[in-house]
């Protein structure tokens, strides 16, 4: 099983102009393969595989001494993700879906390699990469597992590394079960009764967001200062995505500790958006991202996490079945057999019974 380990990179003034040069080539060589594969298929009608591109790299590292600049592996995996685009793309044919053909990558647009086997070692607080050197690492936390790949990725102006690592499944059985109805006042309320706080990082920030977007709109387009308040302002919206996940891992840690099955409403989040008064603040609370890191650490703990059809979930009684009319403004549920509870909770409830029932 493979987990990610992403860390924060502090690479010298040389080491960045390295790294910046090394992604430029890399998607030179990626637009470059793919014009080759339109090409061929255009012209002569046939369609280039990785193998028959890869084996080109040797002549073309004579013909381009820069490409002897970079390990021979990260060429070999631009070739790689073009290939994976290619098979995405004629699996959407395959299946009706909307195709969405590989496209050419600008400069904005391709922002990390990867080291697949081989190039790339941890000495102390310093990662040694091929051809790049000894970039200072933050290691803010323990690596677990065998090392698979090495991946070095470019965000807004700063770099970071993930490791993608072999780990072995480790199981902790509780023997509990719980239901959970996610909201906008509280992100998540369980069966059992737990309340978890919405923080609403967006909403706090709006005031900071409004004042960079201002600044934003008055600066020239194509000027530096144009591009440096595009930055902060990038920056800021990348801090508020951070806070929000940060949030939505510690809720879904939470819930893959203390339970074995944890059932979650399937909701129509794309339908609910159209909404205008309320599209802001579900896509603040990130419902889906919530299940979908519950899901994935639930796999590594062996446990099961289960989505449901929430329909009537709030209106029927958990106790009885009776469905009991509500409007959204009422936050307590009373039913005349005589239970009464907390909306949300009276919904989680039935979550769970759901999940239980689907066996």
């Amino acid at each position: 099983m493979l987990k990610t380990f992403k860390y924060r990179l502090y690479p010298s003034q040389e080491e960045k102009e390295k790294i910046e040069q090394t992604l430029n080539d890399c998607r030179f060589l990626y637009n470059s393969a793919l014009e080759q594969r339109i090409v061929a298929y255009r012209k002569h009608g046939v369609s280039l595989t990785y193998n028959k591109q890869q084996n080109e790299l040797p002549q073309l590292k004579k013909e381009m001494p820069e490409y002897n600049k970079i390990h021979s592996q990260v060429l070999q995996n631009v070739l790689k993700r073009l290939d994976f685009s290619f098979q995405n793309f004629f699996r959407r044919v395959k299946n009706g879906e909307k195709p969405g053909f590989p496209r050419f990558q600008g400069r904005n647009r391709y922002d990390s390699f990867t080291y697949p086997q081989s190039g790339f070692s941890i000495e102390g607080d310093r990662l040694r990469l091929s051809k790049i050197g000894e970039v200072r690492i933050h290691l803010h936390r323990k690596m677990e597992g065998k090392v698979k790949t090495c991946t070095i990725i470019r965000k807004n102006g700063k770099y970071y590394v993930c490791f993608a690592c072999e780990i072995e499944q480790v199981v902790h059985v509780t023997g509990k079960q719980v239901g959970v109805d996610v909201g906008i006042a509280h992100l998540a309320i369980t069966s059992d009764g737990d309340f978890f706080d919405n923080p609403k990082h967006l909403r706090k920030s709006e005031r900071q967001l409004k004042r960079l977007q201002r600044i934003v709109s008055r600066r020239k387009k194509g000027s530096n200062r144009r591009r440096k308040a595009v930055l902060l302002l990038a920056r800021k919206h990348e801090r508020i995505a951070n806070q929000r996940k940060d949030t939505n891992h510690k809720v879904s840690r939470k819930l893959v500790d203390q339970y074995d099955l944890i059932v979650f409403e399937d909701l129509n989040i794309k339908g609910m958006v159209k909404n205008r008064r309320l599209s802001k603040a579900i896509h603040e609370v990130s419902w889906n991202q919530l299940i979908a890191f519950a899901t994935y650490k639930a796999e590594y703990a062996d446990k099961t996490v289960k989505v449901v059809n929430p329909r009537n979930t709030s209106q029927m009684c958990s106790n009885c079945g009776l469905i009991v009319p509500k409007k959204l403004s009422e936050r307590l549920h009373r039913c005349p057999c005589g239970y009464t509870a907390h909306r949300d909770i009276n919904a989680a409830r039935n979550i769970l019974k759901l999940g239980l029932e689907a066996g």
